[in-house]
């Protein structure tokens, strides 16, 4: 598989992730993920493997009755059946209790190919700014 085909793999797991945040879809969303995966949202902890991420994933959502993500892809290193990358993130929001927020973010990312699927084997998110609306 050459790099360009990566690439369509990749973009196509961060399309995945983009529109099932978009659409609430956590199935859809889930695809995005690979089954042994590692997730750091805030802090140090580590949520790992698919289910748990999408649990994990639902409890966070709960708690936002709007959300809308805009990403941009940054540099991606692939080799061979693995890569790392980087991808912004521009996201809306509306708190259970009426707040507005704006979230602008960083994704380092891994990814993997498994049974010729892309997909995150490890996101590491980091919040670069944040404000209320």
């Amino acid at each position: 598989m050459s790099d360009d085909d990566a690439m369509v793999g990749i973009n196509a797991a961060l399309a995945r992730y983009v529109d099932g945040v978009n659409q609430r879809n956590a199935a859809l969303w889930g695809t995005s993920w690979d089954v042994d995966a590692e997730w750091y949202l805030f802090g140090p902890q580590t949520i790992s493997g698919r289910e748990a991420i999408v649990a994990a994933w639902e409890d966070a959502m709960a708690g936002f009755p709007f959300v809308v993500m805009h990403v941009s892809q940054g540099h991606v290193t692939v080799n061979g059946d693995t890569a790392t990358g980087r991808s912004y993130t521009n996201e809306l929001a509306r708190t259970r209790d009426g707040q507005r927020l704006r979230v602008l973010g960083q994704y380092d990312d891994r990814y993997r190919r498994r049974d010729g699927k892309w997909a995150f084997s490890c996101r590491r998110f980091t919040m670069l700014d944040t404000e209320q609306c």
